[in-house]
């Protein structure tokens, strides 16, 4: 439809808007289903833009736009618009003037890149239809919130909000660890599934000088957690894997006191169904099991999070393809590997054929740069016009019927 070039002088046309943007986002980050402001931003670009748009989706804060096309179905594009509750250590001009909260996530590059796509497509709509109708899905709380799974729950991808149904759909990652403008993903498993447990071990406190005359959650404790990590190494598929990793312990007011009860907490992360029903069953067997040894009750409070991130085969070639033109065949690398974080894009990939993939962020005179949730931080402006192009390429990109 559209030649190349045309698509890069829209994008440098408003990138000093664009980068404005990122960092106004920066400086006013707002926690999960609390980005009122920042759905505010997001709207008034749309409406600028002249591009249709539904608000208030997903708990109050997503906002879906649409701009029609030719072809029957939609390309779906999703940016997370949610900070974290981290306090920033940039010292930026545009660090953020709300303490303790920060995009330490890029999710302010996400969406300024998602909103410089749509301003970019609706330029081009404005001389020649589009070759497919395009959904803009802004989701709020993608940092444990599920904002994802609630975009799909409000009918953002079967075509009851705006537009018609959603065929397709892409995302992206700013990665510190590529150098930039680089592009990867991968096939199948990409991220994995990720849930979260809560074990309290009650057993019968008392003075420390006397220990036989309680019963020592502690102790208990202790001897859980190895049988925890023996869950993995002994009865998970090495070739499947899976990890558990206990991340808080909390028990005891004074030291000379045997405590009541322990409080322990954790994730269990895999890549394939099989391995993470197994962990689930073993988990409980374990809780019950252990703490009983020692006298104690064990309790489970099991929360079932993000399943895995799973991308479309044919959808990975055409996110590779379509980068090797914007980006060059040398800056295109397939993800070897599978990576043990979750992602709730993973809720779109189990709704229509999906791909999510990595811009690399890292400049190109550094070896290194902070990494995703450091205080320290800042999403890298020189990807956004990329990043727009991706987007706008994949959208614009004709589809076999």
């Amino acid at each position: 439809m559209t030649h190349a070039a045309t698509i890069r002088e829209h994008i440098d046309a408003i990138l000093p808007d664009l980068i404005a943007m990122r960092r106004d986002l920066h400086a006013h980050p707002e926690l999960g289903y609390e980005e009122h402001r920042t759905s505010g931003v997001i709207r008034d670009v749309l409406t600028s833009a002249g591009i249709e748009h539904v608000g208030d989706l997903a708990g109050g804060t997503g906002v879906l736009g649409h701009l029609p096309g030719t072809a029957a179905k939609a390309v779906g594009l999703r940016a997370d618009i949610n900070a974290l509750p981290i306090v920033e250590q940039t010292g930026l001009a545009w660090a953020s003037t709300h303490e303790g909260r920060m995009h330490a996530c890029g999710h302010d590059g996400h969406t300024t890149i998602l909103a410089g796509t749509a301003r970019v497509l609706a330029e081009l709509a404005k001389t020649e239809p589009l070759p497919n109708p395009v959904s803009f899905l802004f989701q709020p709380a993608e940092e444990g919130g599920g904002g994802g799974e609630r975009m799909v729950q409000d009918g953002c991808l079967d075509g009851s909000v705006l537009g018609p149904a959603v065929d397709c759909m892409y995302g992206l990652h700013g990665w510190p660890v590529l150098q930039e403008h680089i592009v990867s993903s991968r096939p199948g498993p990409m991220l994995a599934a990720a849930d979260r447990f809560n074990i309290t071990i009650t057993g019968l406190g008392g003075h420390a000088a006397m220990p036989h005359g309680t019963r020592d959650p502690i102790i208990a404790a202790t001897a859980l957690i190895q049988a925890i990590q023996s869950i993995v190494a002994r009865n998970v598929d090495p070739v499947q894997g899976a990890v558990i990793s206990v991340t808080t312990i909390n028990a005891g007011s004074a030291f000379n006191i045997i405590p009541e009860t322990c409080t322990l907490s954790g994730t269990v992360r895999a890549l394939h169904q099989e391995s993470l029903d197994l962990v689930r069953t073993r988990l409980k067997e374990v809780v019950d099991a252990v703490p009983a040894a020692h006298g104690c009750v064990g309790s489970l409070d099991y929360l079932v999070g993000y399943p895995v991130t799973r991308n479309d085969p044919a959808e990975v070639e055409i996110v590779h393809t379509t980068a090797r033109d914007v980006v060059g065949a040398e800056r295109v690398q397939a993800m070897e590997s599978p990576i043990m974080g979750a992602e709730d894009f993973s809720y779109y990939c189990e709704q229509v054929p999906s791909c999510f993939f990595a811009l690399g962020l890292l400049p190109p005179d550094q070896d290194e740069m902070p990494s995703l949730h450091h205080p320290c931080f800042d999403f890298n402006d020189a990807v956004i016009a990329t990043g727009v192009e991706l987007f706008c390429q994949l959208a614009l990109k004709q589809r076999t019927a």
